[in-house]
């Protein structure tokens, strides 16, 4: 039986997968969404010290007491950094990794080292790097407020019920998140992969994924590989609220290695794809 860990993005916790576990679990499938530490129901639990690496060993607890022999780690947004490490921890235990609107983390850097580097100015990049300053107490980022979620959230197709539940629930996210640097071996590399693009509203789409890899950037080389599947959906950057059963049919797809594969090129030594 696929059994799958979801780990959801900033500021939220195991509550905003309520609609996909249920889907899911009516599959067949195993379902495990993870609280991290500081946030959902265990936001009490937080303090200064709670950073990325507190976080990635919440995930291995976690894969470490279900009883499943394989997970398949889903990381949204930011829950893809603390997946990536776990993944790291537990390779015998991690069949595969989904990214559902997620960025493509890297061995060594933290969650804003990657904004730095690859995200262009403007102000959604502005908001991200301001982050700490607006920490209270030096450690805590406050949760989004109403407004804010609608600004910056991308939150197109979630219904007014969803958005309440995102401004009730959201907790703040401790700093060092954040701030330190995710580790993880090369070994995670070889682990089959999904990319999933939410294509409303959002900045990468299964063609922008052709053209980066067509650059020959070695950073993005890999996505030609034949482990990388990729699935669109058309929603905003929540499908869990907004497109949840939907989303509930990639991640089953996902686990049978089912998605778009990108074109090589004769020969494949660069793994760039014919376009």
């Amino acid at each position: 039986m696929t059994a799958f860990v979801l780990v959801s993005g900033g500021h939220t916790g195991g509550w905003v997968w309520r609609e996909v576990v249920a889907g899911l679990r009516e599959s067949g499938a195993g379902a495990h969404p993870a609280t991290l530490t500081g946030m959902g129901d265990r936001r009490h639990l937080s303090g200064p010290g709670t950073d990325m690496d507190s976080h990635v060993e919440d995930l291995v607890q976690l894969i470490d007491h279900v009883d499943e022999p394989e997970v398949v780690l889903v990381g949204h947004c930011y829950g893809i950094y603390p997946a990536l490490g776990a993944a790291g921890r537990r390779l015998d235990r991690t069949a595969g990794i989904v990214y559902v609107d997620a960025p493509l983390p890297r061995d060594g850097l933290s969650v804003l080292d990657q904004v730095r580097e690859q995200m262009p100015d403007g102000p959604v990049r502005d908001r991200m790097l301001g982050q700490p300053a607006r920490a209270e107490d030096g450690w805590r980022v406050p949760a989004p407020t109403p407004d804010e979620w609608r600004q910056w959230g991308n939150l197109a197709g979630v219904p007014e019920h969803g958005i309440a539940r995102l401004a009730r629930l959201a907790a703040p996210q401790p700093v060092g998140t954040l701030t330190e640097p995710v580790r993880f071996t090369d070994a995670v590399g070889g682990l089959p992969m999904t990319g999933v693009f939410c294509t409303v509203g959002g900045t990468m789409d299964i063609g922008g994924v052709e053209a980066l890899v067509a650059t020959g950037n070695p950073l993005f080389r890999q996505l030609a590989e034949t482990r990388w599947g990729f699935f669109e959906l058309a929603t905003g950057h929540w499908p869990m609220l907004s497109a949840p059963d939907e989303l509930v049919s990639v991640l089953l797809r996902a686990a049978v290695g089912e998605g778009h594969r990108l074109a090589r090129t004769e020969g494949g030594r660069d793994g760039a794809p014919t376009v």
